[in-house]
């Protein structure tokens, strides 16, 4: 059986792209892999470290998230990442191995940088973020990882990372391969990718009327101004939703009564937000009820920070006998 590590920072809500572009996908991994989830602290303040968040309280908010969407404890190892210290020790292992040059070569360096124009983050820590992702996935010798096709630039550098440790040290790590997510990428409410930044998300932690004020404001078919208008679905994002939310036969009557104007954006919107809803009510659920115990999520953290650490403890071991460290 190969072995995973995914991670989500705890900044931000869960919404629905989260859960439909990665927490679901990594449920249904779960029962086909060992697995680790780590809710990445460190990782928040490469980008927030000036927010003064209460990290603890959003990194048990997260778990409690996840456990709502179907990680479970009994079959996954769930912990929050500062729990397990091994990983900012390998992180900076595997800084004395990865060059500058290399690290500007990252995409999302620039991308972010241009993005979070109000944000101070051309720091060292968030040059070096991918360095950290590295060791957060090799720390547990981890053979696959889910990640949609804009992380891939930062699988490559990891495994780049391991083959070079591997050359000088010996050979001591996989070179993790990239699972890529089987789901279709939602776009947010304003057709942008959808991002708590943006301020364009369905998330999981709201009522079902703010969902429906939410899916109102949707953008669709810019070219029909009438309600007699034919519709173009296939530049629709609305439409796309009911390809992901609706009955596998209901999209194709959508499609034909938009065509020709027998329905309206409107209607069109109500049906959807009824369908999200349907969707999220579950895990909306059993959120409650976590929320309710939080304790058991602590439990549960503490536990899974256990097991990470012995996994992470003995790689280390590993790692310095290999470096010549210790004996």
């Amino acid at each position: 059986m190969g072995r995973i590590l995914s991670g989500i920072q705890p900044t931000g809500l869960l919404h629905l792209g989260n859960i439909k572009g990665a927490v679901e996908n990594w449920a249904r991994l779960q029962h086909e892999y060992e697995t680790f989830f780590c809710v990445v602290d460190w990782h928040a303040l490469t980008t927030t470290y000036a927010d003064k968040l209460d990290l603890r309280a959003e990194s048990e908010r997260m778990a409690t998230e996840l456990l709502a969407v179907g990680i479970d404890p009994k079959v996954s190892c769930l912990f929050v990442q500062s729990d397990v210290p091994e990983h900012t020790e390998l992180h900076l292992t595997f800084s004395m191995l990865t060059t500058i040059a290399r690290l500007e070569r990252v995409p999302t360096f620039k991308e972010k940088v241009e993005q979070l124009t109000h944000k101070e983050i051309q720091t060292y820590g968030f040059f070096g973020y991918p360095v950290l992702q590295a060791a957060d996935i090799l720390i547990y010798m981890a053979t696959h990882v889910p990640v949609g096709e804009d992380q891939l630039p930062h699988i490559e550098l990891t495994r780049e990372i391991a083959r070079k440790f591997n050359l000088h040290f010996g050979d001591v790590f996989p070179e993790p391969e990239p699972l890529l997510a089987k789901t279709t990428r939602l776009l947010g409410l304003d057709n942008r990718k959808m991002s708590k930044s943006y301020g364009n998300t369905i998330d999981l932690c709201e009522d079902e009327e703010t969902t429906i004020k939410k899916v109102d404001t949707m953008i669709t078919d810019p070219a029909r101004v009438r309600r007699n208008d034919p519709g173009h679905p296939e530049i629709c994002n609305v439409f796309s939703y009911h390809k992901g939310f609706n009955t596998p036969e209901r999209p194709g009557e959508i499609e034909a009564a938009c065509r020709s104007a027998e329905i309206g954006c409107r209607d069109c919107k109500r049906e959807l937000a009824e369908k999200i809803n349907a969707y999220l009510r579950p895990y909306r659920q059993r959120r409650q009820e976590l929320i309710a115990d939080p304790d058991r999520v602590r439990r549960i953290l503490a536990e899974g920070a256990e097991k990470a650490r012995a996994t992470a403890g003995e790689t280390m071991r590993v790692v310095k006998k290999a470096m010549k460290m210790i004996r």
